[in-house]
């Protein structure tokens, strides 16, 4: 057996500058981009993996969505990898005189093809954690609040995953018929920065144009991404995960190419949704640095099964692009689904833009959060 080895995420950010990139998605007016960062497959994390807040009012919670769950029957077998995570919540800083430090930490649940074990809570700043459920796509939580906190809060949680690589079966899946989960209309909604606007909706008629089937729109709209975007992440604005910008600019990391492939669904009226995490190694076992976090994309085939793509690890791997339609590796822990989060409790500041940082509130005003993951192989 080989030795096990344990790898630490390290988060810094650098600043530089970039020329403008070319409206190539239907825009009429390029967006300036300057500097560099970091995102899925190295160390350095982008300005949204900070999951930066709205500053947009927070919508009441909607009923729970129906959850992303492929339908096990349309699934073929795949590897599997086991691993064990610690993942450490920090607030470097509370400041002085709080009277109530308010922390929320993402807790990944078991899944169709994530099964999570032996989940153990610490308690942060002297209190212990209550977990909680965020009602609008079945977030799990680690719920902290501490009060009159002295000094830097930190919390730490271990767990086991086993994840399944996932295979779609897409002959046997066909074509749509009747939906009969009412649940998955909460997947055609806009975010508030993965919009359904006149433009996209153009677009994707353009893009879907003879095609008749879901999956044949959906791969036309995956290919369109691919072709349109690169795997980018110098500049500033990556890593929003803003159609907006994805469509403006052309490139950016995971959170973009996922957001312009959402908005183009959603057009075509197919049910589409996000999920974010940790991304461990390709191969087990590997003393590599740890990538910062990676998020990856369904659609919904209706009446049917949720389609995984996962268009950003296609463009960065040609060779592998049409496995990433229908296909996840299994170097993955989902964290949370969805975009602008209320969490619950409800957080005090509007509803976030995703979930992978702890997110905290000093007296009900946000306050910088930072964490850092670490793991090793268990089979």
């Amino acid at each position: 057996m080989p030795s096990v080895e344990r790898w630490k995420l390290a988060i810094p950010v650098v600043l530089a500058t970039a020329s403008l990139g070319l409206a190539a998605c239907g825009a009429e007016v390029p967006r300036p981009v300057s500097g560099t960062g970091g995102g899925a497959g190295g160390p350095v994390a982008s300005p949204g993996d900070a999951a930066p807040a709205s500053t947009e009012p927070a919508p009441a919670a909607a009923p729970r969505a129906a959850r992303m769950a492929p339908t096990a029957d349309l699934l073929k077998h795949g590897d599997v990898r086991k691993f064990e995570v610690v993942y450490t919540a920090r607030v470097p800083e509370v400041p002085e005189g709080t009277k109530v430090l308010r922390v929320w930490v993402p807790v990944p649940q078991d899944g169709p093809v994530q099964a999570i074990g032996n989940l153990k809570v610490g308690d942060g700043g002297g209190v212990k954690a209550a977990l909680t459920t965020e009602m609008r796509f079945g977030n799990r939580l680690a719920y902290f609040e501490v009060k009159d906190p002295r000094g830097p809060f930190e919390a730490a949680l271990s767990y086991t995953v086993t994840r399944k690589e996932l295979l779609t079966d897409l002959p046997r899946v066909g074509d749509a018929v009747k939906e009969t989960d009412a649940g998955v209309a909460e997947f055609l909604k806009p975010d508030r920065l993965v919009v359904v606007d006149d433009r996209i909706r153009r677009l994707a008629a353009g893009i879907v144009k003879g095609k008749t089937t879901t999956l044949e729109k959906a791969r036309a709209i995956y290919d369109h991404v691919a072709d349109h975007m690169s795997y980018d992440r110098s500049g500033v604005g990556w890593g929003e995960g803003d159609t907006n910008f994805a469509c403006d600019v052309g490139r950016g990391n995971c959170t973009d190419f996922h957001a312009l492939f959402l908005s183009l669904c959603r057009a075509e009226g197919i049910p589409a949704g996000f999920e974010i995490g940790l991304f461990p190694p390709y191969e087990a076992y590997r003393d590599q640095a740890l990538g910062g976090y990676h998020c990856w994309a369904f659609f919904r085939v209706a009446g049917k099964t949720w389609v995984p793509v996962d268009i950003s690890e296609g463009d960065r791997d040609p060779g592998r692009l049409d496995y990433f339609f229908g296909n996840l590796t299994s170097n993955r822990v989902t964290l949370s689904v969805g975009r602008d989060l209320i969490l619950e409790p409800a957080q005090a500041g509007p509803a976030l833009n995703y979930l992978l940082n702890p997110y905290a509130e000093a007296d009900g005003r946000k306050v910088a959060t930072a964490k850092d993951w670490q793991m090793k192989d268990l089979q």
